[in-house]
């Protein structure tokens, strides 16, 4: 029998050196992926800039976007709240009455990528309402944490809007990774009372499904990177990838809710979309399909029937 506690040993041995030497090579390569993605490693990281100016469609949504603010200078207000320590920046684009608009942007964005969207929502009669995340822009920070802190930075800004523009109504426009930030602020216990319903682009089933795929995309490895990256997050910033998922989150969503999704994307799966539709617990729930246009490019592939079904949604829903 000794000789079979002996092979036994050598190959737990084996199987521990294997895990070892795997960890020695895939958690810097982790870390590495972690540290591009999701940490402003440098100041003149994720500025006020197109993030992807060799995009055709990424630069005209920029260029588009940017002319919009420019016709609307005059209704511009430069702002900042303080929030843990942190400076964090917007802009409120004030149109009259007590309506507002928040656009959310996705990772890596700025708020200037969130002009593009304003638009519909100005014809809506609404104020707009645009903001550099923490660690992007001109604010200050250095990780993007998947909403696990955003969205109570998000919360503050309401609460700012309320106080300093007697704004009593608010809609939450999300582009991508914005939802997760949108959805954890509508659940807590925190939320105020204004915010009315949402609106979101791209909504995923979780940020670790939506990774895998941009990992594939950009051609990393995925077994065991991509869950070293989840616990780089979780041990960064503290946030549970898991427990802060919209495909969890959406079954606490009361407040109407308006799924944009494209039939091509492939950061938010079409079938993952209709799990999380038919999990989401608000009677007010609505989903339009796009034929055309890529991950968080729906608008400009479908510019009339984008803006159609916020309005149509909105006025709906208004109360």
């Amino acid at each position: 029998m000794l000789w079979l506690y002996i092979l036994i040993g050598v190959i737990v041995i084996l199987i521990i050196g294997g895990v070892v030497a795997m960890l020695c090579i895939t958690l810097p390569i982790a870390k590495r992926v972690y540290r591009e993605q999701l940490v402003k490693e440098t100041p003149e990281k994720w500025l006020r800039e197109c993030s992807a100016p060799e995009h055709e469609e990424q630069a005209y949504m920029w260029k588009t976007g940017c002319e919009w603010a420019d016709g609307k200078k005059d209704y511009m207000r430069e702002v900042m709240i303080e929030r843990e320590g942190l400076k964090l920046y917007g802009e409120f684009y004030q149109f009259g009455g007590n309506e507002c608009v928040i656009i959310v942007p996705g990772r890596c964005e700025c708020l200037k990528y969130s002009y593009y969207f304003a638009e519909p929502y100005e014809k809506l009669g609404m104020n707009v309402f645009v903001f550099d995340q923490r660690a992007h822009g001109k604010s200050d920070g250095e990780y993007n944490t998947i909403g696990g802190k955003e969205h109570g930075d998000l919360i503050a800004w309401i609460q700012y809007l309320e106080k300093e523009f007697s704004i009593d109504s608010v809609w939450l426009h999300t582009i991508c990774v914005g939802t997760s930030s949108a959805m954890l602020a509508m659940v807590s216990e925190a939320c105020p009372e204004s915010v009315k319903g949402l609106i979101t682009e791209g909504c995923f089933i979780s940020f670790r499904e939506t990774f895998k795929q941009h990992m594939i995309d950009i051609n990393k490895p995925c077994f065991p990177v991509l869950d070293e990256v989840m616990w780089y997050i979780k041990r960064y910033t503290g946030t549970n990838v898991y427990k802060t998922a919209p495909g969890r989150l959406v079954t606490q969503i009361k407040q109407p809710v308006l799924f944009l999704y494209g039939e091509k994307d492939i950061f938010s799966r079409p079938e993952k979309s209709k799990i999380i539709f038919e999990k989401c617990a608000s009677l007010q729930k609505e989903l339009v399909w796009f034929e055309k246009g890529s991950h968080s490019h729906l608008r400009q592939n479908n510019l009339e029937q984008y803006d159609t079904a916020i309005a149509e949604f909105v006025n709906r829903n208004r109360k």
